[in-house]
């Protein structure tokens, strides 16, 4: 025989430097952020650095297979896992970036440096500056902090920076970009009633996009004798781009947000 195929999956690898990151945390990110515009009277977004947040994270969420029941990968209601998730899917990837969200309104006595009490996470992912996009991702708003202004402020705040020009003023600037999208379970109604509120428009579906992991019961049931056990994900597709954030979306975020203080 002429060629042999030996191929063995890899191991997953353990970063050397441990489940909290390098030392310094490097946040490892190829497109600017400027923090003094990811924040408002309620809310302000900060690097999601293990060593400091995960802790208090996973401590707030009671029902981790409930919280994450939407999300399509496996291991996250572990902590350990989640974080090794976080360093390989986000850390380093330099075109991703997760963010603490940190609730003004609501002191944290335990961690006062932080002006507010973390509140959740949301993500600025895929980055592409050949062609001016991004996704807003990776939202987990902590069960406290549900049906509150968090989603509301903190999605609007990452619009507002995405679409804002650099340096349009002196008191604003962000990433100019193009198009903004969104990716949901279809079954997330809470998820895709946030996007149309906050003026995003639907593009399509992406019908079987994903294979789910075992014991997801939101799903599609595959045909029989598949390969696979898992149900299968639809994933509809949100999106803003530049014409809707000035033909009037600026103006529907900016009440959403005013409308939540």
């Amino acid at each position: 025989m002429a060629y042999v195929n030996d191929y063995q999956p890899p191991p997953p690898a353990k970063p050397a430097y441990g489940l909290h990151g390098p030392v310094p945390y490097d946040i490892n990110v190829a497109f600017p952020l400027d923090f003094a515009q990811l924040e408002t009277p309620r809310l302000k977004l900060v690097p999601f650095i293990p060593s400091i947040h995960a802790a208090k994270y996973h401590a707030a969420i009671s029902d981790p297979a409930h919280f994450y029941r939407y999300y399509s990968f496996s291991g996250l209601e572990d902590p350990e896992t989640y974080l090794l998730s976080i360093d390989a899917f986000i850390r380093q990837n330099p075109y991703n970036i997760l963010f603490a969200i940190i609730d003004r309104t609501t002191p944290d006595p335990d961690y006062p440096e932080w002006g507010g009490k973390l509140a959740g996470t949301i993500g600025l992912l895929d980055y592409s500056q050949t062609n001016l996009s991004v996704e807003i991702g990776a939202m987990c708003v902590l069960p406290a902090f549900q049906r509150t202004h968090v989603a509301t402020h903190a999605v609007g705040t990452l619009l507002k920076y995405c679409f804002t020009m650099p340096c349009a003023s002196e008191s604003e600037s962000g990433l100019g970009l193009r198009r903004v999208h969104w990716n949901t379970h279809s079954c997330n109604e809470p998820s895709r009633r946030l996007a149309v509120r906050l003026g995003l428009k639907r593009e399509g579906t992406l019908r079987w996009a994903c294979v789910l992991p075992v014991g997801k019961d939101f799903g599609k049931t595959p045909r029989k004798n598949d390969l696979l056990a898992g149900s299968g994900r639809d994933t509809i597709i949100m999106a803003m781009t530049w014409e809707d954030w000035e033909d009037g979306a600026r103006e529907i975020v900016l009440a959403q947000m005013t409308r939540m203080e």
